[in-house]
This record gives C-alpha cells, sequence and structure tokens, in this order.
C-alpha cells in the first residue's frame, strides 16, 4: 500500500477563509442571491448537488433549480456546524438547519476546492430527518 505525506487538518488561516465562504454562502442562499449561489459552486459537469427531493448533478441543473426556487420560507438557523480542512485546498462543511413551523432538523454538508478563482462547492447534500435532535 502506498504511503501518503501528512497533511495539515485545520490551519487557522484557511480555515478561516472557507469559514467565510460559507458564511458567505448561507447569506446568498437566505436571501436568494442566485448569482452568488452560482458563483460559489464550480461550474463544471461533475458538480453535484442532491437536495431534499432532488439529485442535481452538473453546474447547469444546479443553477436551473436556483432560477426555478421560491425565494419564500428560505430562513433558517444554523446549530452543530463542523468546517474542516485538509492541508490549503480541500474542506468539508457540515451543518444541521432548522425553520419556523417545520418539525424536522435538516442536514447539509459541503464539499469545498480552492481553485484559483476561489473557494468553490464541488458536492452538495441536503437531506432532513423527522423528529429535533
Amino acid at each position: 500500500m502506498e504511503s501518503t505525506a501528512p497533511f495539515a487538518i485545520n490551519l487557522p488561516e484557511v480555515l478561516a477563509e472557507v469559514r467565510q465562504a460559507f458564511e458567505r454562502y448561507e447569506v446568498a442562499l437566505t436571501t436568494n442571491q442566485v448569482e452568488v449561489l452560482d458563483e460559489l459552486f464550480l461550474d463544471a459537469p461533475h458538480t453535484l448537488r442532491y437536495g431534499a427531493t432532488e439529485n442535481l448533478v452538473g453546474f447547469e441543473a444546479i443553477r436551473a433549480f436556483r432560477q426555478g426556487r421560491s425565494p419564500k420560507n428560505l430562513q433558517r438557523s444554523l446549530r452543530h456546524t463542523v468546517i474542516t480542512t485538509y492541508g490549503r485546498d480541500y474542506a468539508v462543511a457540515n451543518t444541521e438547519f432548522t425553520r419556523a413551523g417545520e418539525p424536522r432538523t435538516g442536514r447539509q454538508s459541503h464539499t469545498w476546492l480552492r481553485l484559483p478563482q476561489g473557494w468553490r462547492i464541488v458536492a452538495a447534500h441536503v437531506s432532513w430527518m423527522d423528529g429535533a435532535l
């Protein structure tokens, strides 16, 4: 089995960059800033977003979903957010969320990759759990 060189986990400056990108995403999501959401997803055919009710493969499918989505009831509260960086160019972000009037707990995960144009989401997943945690 081939060995790989160790890499640093949660370098403070990298973690701060990803947290800033994550927070920018959250503001864009809850205020329906579709152009920012589009910017933060990698424009590539392999980028994916598996949602609570949809499986979107490719940036164009994600963009079409965002443009057709209702801008109502987007506000939410986050909890248990965990962001972990691996080296300088790769990160994952996981969080739980709640919405007013929604008894279920939502979960969201992102895989982030640093590119010359900045941090971009290359994979995302959103799901619901019955009942509150």
